[in-house]
């Protein structure tokens, strides 16, 4: 009976979806005490983490008597030193509705790109605001940069309502200010929360201090927040990763589904090639099934013999994605080195990898004012619109319509490092913005060994300023 008991409460775990959701807000606004709360009220905490964090309030906490439930999140010695969040922090949580991933992101400007990069996956995010200081200049930057994101919910949480005595007329005031920034940023689903994350009120049980409050406690509404339409489940997109060939009887193409449904016996066309199959099986771990949907990872065979290899996509014949080289984005610029424009970018797209250069920079947006300005390079942390061109024909959608296949990075050729992240806005006509194909010299075809390829750079580096694109294929 209990083995029983078990199976069916593991059952049911596993049915639960899960809900992915960040914090943003200014310093000090309280995101790491407010998680930290949502963990101990809703009792999601081992003996022995609360006893640490009794231990650790006393010695390194910032909250006076009261437990320091940031401390919960911060973990780093300088976030605890200095009473900040620095880095993300993920933590995961499960109650009877649903499953929970919180990314805690920062709150200092420095820090942006970090924040996007909790968000990148994100369906909800909470933006925290101060009751004695209201809407400020890092509450629209969090704001824009959500919509950026393409989250589809936000809370707003007016917290430590306790300093202005739990006051309806500041609460109402701070809110009716953030709905004039969330209709100019075209944000539909905003819901507000008076919350003393400190205390614990509204945050997993309703506060008596705040009569005048007739919503939900912050746990309820994130336990029943309809997430289930936020994904694309119309546009069948299946980047192929790897082909998988075990024997001479299978020859099966691996992936994830980005998006949309995919059954046993549609239709499916393959991109570049545009040659068409049905679908003969779909493959997983626990045997066949008759259908697959966003975000299974899966094995497909399909009935003809087709050339598909890693890089290229399954769609549907009728629905097709935006096939192209050129195309305007947004960019976020995350690399220590400001952008150089006569660099060679590698653009990694779901599993393709290719060449590209930025063209032109349409504007940079000062997220401080949400103005839109001229300039030549983008720098750490800074915003703008960009269009790009590639060595090699993407598949791509509008990043408003499908964040799966309208997102990418861009990766520096020679230090490796993520230099910018985009979401892309729309395709371009290549014969007005693109260039021809970038030419490839193989440097060992060539006989130059690994002692002249510092030299080779820097005179491909010269090259490309005087309007000639070259790529160095070091193999």
């Amino acid at each position: 009976m209990a083995d029983k008991d078990i199976k069916a409460f593991l059952d049911q775990d596993e049915k639960k979806d899960l809900l992915r959701l960040l914090t943003a807000g200014s310093v000090d606004d309280g995101k790491s005490t407010l998680i930290g709360r949502l963990l101990f009220d809703s009792k999601k905490l081992y003996e022995d983490q609360l006893q640490a964090l009794e231990r650790d309030s006393k010695r390194v906490g910032n909250a006076g008597e009261h437990i320091d439930y940031a401390l919960l999140l911060d973990g780093l010695k300088a976030e605890r030193e200095e009473g900040i969040t620095i880095d993300v922090a993920y933590r995961y949580f499960s109650t009877n509705q649903r499953k929970f991933i919180i990314a805690d992101t920062p709150g200092h400007e420095q820090y942006t790109r970090n924040m996007i990069t909790g968000g990148s996956t994100a369906n909800l995010a909470i933006i925290l605001v101060d009751a004695r200081t209201g809407v400020i200049t890092q509450t629209r930057r969090h704001t824009f940069l959500v919509s950026l994101l393409g989250i589809k919910h936000i809370v707003l949480a007016v917290n430590k309502m306790d300093l202005v005595d739990f006051d309806e007329a500041v609460f109402r005031s701070i809110v009716g200010e953030y709905r004039v920034l969330t209709d100019r940023l075209g944000i539909e689903d905003v819901s507000c929360f008076p919350l003393s994350a400190l205390d614990g009120d509204n945050v997993v049980e309703k506060s008596a201090r705040t009569p005048w409050y007739d919503g939900p406690a912050l746990l309820d509404f994130l336990e029943t927040v309809p997430i289930h339409t936020d994904r694309n489940m119309t546009d069948f997109r299946y980047p192929v990763q790897y082909v998988l060939r075990p024997n001479l009887d299978f020859r099966g193409f691996c992936g994830k589904v980005a998006s949309g449904v995919v059954r046993r016996g549609d239709e499916v066309m393959a991109l570049p090639s545009r040659k068409t199959s049905r679908v003969k099986s779909i493959v997983t771990y626990e045997g066949e099934q008759e259908e697959a949907f966003c975000p299974q990872c899966v094995t497909l065979t399909l009935e003809d013999e087709i050339d598909i290899s890693r890089g290229e996509m399954l769609v549907r014949p009728d629905n097709l994605p935006h096939v192209a080289r050129c195309f305007e984005t947004m960019l976020v610029w995350m690399d220590e080195e400001p952008m150089d424009r006569s660099k060679q970018f590698y653009l990694k797209h779901n599993t393709n990898t290719t060449r590209a250069t930025v063209d032109e920079i349409c504007y940079r947006v000062d997220v401080n004012t949400m103005e839109q300005k001229s300039s030549d390079a983008f720098r750490l942390n800074e915003i703008g619109k960009v269009r790009i061109t590639t060595a090699k024909t993407l598949f791509f959608d509008a990043y408003r319509d499908n964040r799966a296949t309208g997102a990418f990075i861009l990766i520096d050729p020679i230090t490796n490092n993520t230099s910018a992240v985009g979401m892309i806005t729309a395709p371009l006509d290549e014969q007005e913005y693109g260039g021809e194909p970038l030419p490839e010299l193989n440097l060992p075809k060539l006989g130059i060994g690994p002692e002249h390829y510092e030299a080779l750079e820097k005179a491909v580096k010269e090259l490309s300023r005087q309007g000639l694109a070259v790529n160095l294929i070091k193999e």
